[in-house]
């Protein structure tokens, strides 16, 4: 899904209105609530689209419907756009409503994935992007080297890599998408590890305004989702 990682070369956290440095409890915090969140923002997805998924008349509302499916697209990256410097400006409250909006929308536009794959897969595939990510985090968490370097060649390669799906709609390569795929988990592989990492020295720093958890909850998500779908489509068992 080309629009999924799309967004994800938006979402860029912001540095504004510092604050104090922190304490070191205070960092774990800062970083508790920003899985939090994402945890959060996950549950809703996986609620939505499952409901989704489950309904006739949503499916011909929202997949069937090419109109609607793609207002829907529009829509997320419209938030995605204006979500950072509306955090900046606006409450908590406001912020986390659009952050879970977001949410709400992506399983929504997700919900084709049950049309496609077996339940069984997918469930196993999450289990994994779960297990990977949990460890990718810990990575970016402990390491000492900077990251800096891995993360912006990540960001140029997911550039390349939009470019690549875009070309393979047209060719239908199954070589093709197989090789994408298998890039694409390197990518937000790399990504999880530096926007932790990112993340961890923003909150120690205190270079950060009141509502960065989320922020930074909508930057591992949208790692997570797309870690996720490249694995799928890498181990997703299809439908008969």
């Amino acid at each position: 899904m080309v629009h999924a990682y799309l967004v994800r070369t938006m979402n860029y956290a912001p540095r504004s209105s510092p604050i104090a440095a922190p304490a070191q409890t205070l960092v774990s915090d800062a970083l508790w609530k920003t899985y939090r969140w994402m945890a959060a923002g996950l549950g809703v997805t996986g609620l939505v689209a499952m409901g989704v998924a489950s309904s006739e008349a949503a499916l011909n509302v929202i997949v069937h419907n090419r109109l609607v499916f793609y207002m829907l697209l529009f829509a997320q990256l419209g938030l995605v756009m204006v979500f950072n410097s509306a955090a900046v400006r606006v409450s908590t409250a406001v912020v986390a409503g659009m952050f879970f909006a977001y949410a709400a929308l992506t399983g929504a536009t997700l919900s084709v994935i049950f049309l496609i794959y077996t339940m069984s897969s997918i469930a196993s595939v999450f289990f994994i992007s779960a297990g990977a990510f949990a460890g990718l985090s810990i990575v970016g968490l402990v390491i000492k080297k900077d990251l800096s370097a891995i993360g912006r060649f990540a960001i140029f390669a997911l550039i390349g890599l939009i470019i690549a799906s875009l070309v393979n709609i047209f060719m239908a390569s199954a070589g093709l998408d197989l090789a994408i795929s298998a890039i694409g988990v390197l990518i937000f592989a790399a990504l999880t590890a530096y926007d932790t990492q990112k993340l961890k020295e923003m909150f120690s720093s205190g270079e950060v305004h009141a509502n960065m958890p989320l922020v930074g909850a909508l930057t591992l998500y949208l790692d997570f989702i797309n870690l996720f779908l490249f694995l799928l489509r890498l181990f997703g068992r299809r439908r008969d």
